[in-house]
């Protein structure tokens, strides 16, 4: 993939904030509203009566220089991608692997007894961020 991830947010089945990380120099505030955006169409697309449901719901849309793309667990956990779309291609199979390998680091974070998931705190634990950073230095270097 030839392009940068900018933020990573992951927000709870009520549609609250548990984890919101920025790989750029600019303010969270813009990749905060991004995510809430994201949510509204994330609900969209899982509508009652919409018949196919994959984990894996694919380009969201694009805001300014960033496309937005999203996942959504099983128990409504949903996971948004930003990354910078300044002309190129964005296969939907790398970004894919990037969700599940996140989607793993927060299976493993849920296996941790000490961790509440139902507490609306944004999430603290570091080596659920160290292991969120290592998934998106691996993709950003290679950009």
């Amino acid at each position: 993939m030839a392009a940068k991830v900018h933020a990573v947010a992951v927000i709870g089945k009520n549609n609250n904030p548990l984890f919101i990380k920025t790989y750029t120099g600019q303010a969270d505030l813009k990749y905060h509203f991004i995510a809430h955006t994201s949510c509204d169409v994330i609900e969209e697309r899982v509508a009652p009566g919409t018949k196919s449901f994959d984990l894996y719901l694919g380009l969201l849309y694009v805001m300014e220089d960033l496309a937005v793309f999203g996942y959504m667990t099983n128990t409504r956990v949903k996971f948004v991608l930003m990354v910078g779309a300044a002309d190129v291609i964005i296969k939907d199979q790398e970004i894919k692997s990037l969700f599940k390998k996140i989607h793993a680091a927060y299976i493993d974070l849920l296996l941790n007894p000490f961790w509440d998931p139902e507490a609306p705190a944004m999430i603290k634990n570091r080596q659920f961020s160290r292991r969120i950073d290592d998934v998106i230095q691996s993709v950003n270097t290679r950009a």
